[in-house]
């Protein structure tokens, strides 16, 4: 374990992108809504499904590089799932550039997808985001975000996988 300290990621990993846990052998933990259902793995386990660069962001709770990510500028309409446990997490339309170099949000999906903790290291005093199916570190909230929630969910890309959909894209410009 990190401990919290913060590893910023940097550079272009074989693989880079996280595979689906299990994603040949379409596992009970799968992905989906709001499954309820905590799926809790020990850290070997996560190290054993997960490229070394997704697991030492999401289950280490490190940073990805700004404006490193796959989703970082994507425009792309869908649905953002947790990489770890396939839960959906973040809608395209809810997505905004906030020019901070990492794909951020003012809302959740829905109230339960997402939980939030105090992250009180390094000195400052920052809300951590986790997926609350699996406690994925996916990034943290600011209260600097656009209307109506004023809220910025700042989300590592390495954290999410994009499934691409029929949505309908209401954001003007």
């Amino acid at each position: 374990s990190m401990n919290g300290a913060i590893i910023t990621l940097s550079g272009t990993f074989p693989g880079a992108r996280c595979p689906w846990p299990g994603r040949n052998d379409a596992p009970a933990t799968g992905g989906g809504k709001h499954m309820g259902g905590k799926v809790t793995k020990s850290n070997d386990q996560w190290r054993a499904e997960l490229t070394p660069y997704c697991s030492g962001v999401s289950r280490e709770k490190g940073t990805e590089a700004p404006f490193s990510g796959d989703y970082a500028e994507s425009k792309t309409p869908g649905i953002y799932v947790c990489v770890c446990c396939g839960q959906e997490l973040f809608s395209s339309q809810t997505k905004y550039d906030s020019g901070s170099g990492w794909p951020s949000f003012w809302q959740p999906l829905s109230p339960d997808s997402t939980a939030t903790k105090v992250d009180a290291s390094h000195g400052m005093r920052r809300t951590e985001v986790t997926c609350s199916r699996c406690d994925a570190h996916l990034g943290h909230v600011f209260d600097d975000g656009p209307a109506p929630t004023h809220l910025r969910y700042c989300i590592n890309s390495v954290s999410l996988d994009l499934n691409p959909g029929p949505e309908t894209d209401t954001e003007e410009g």
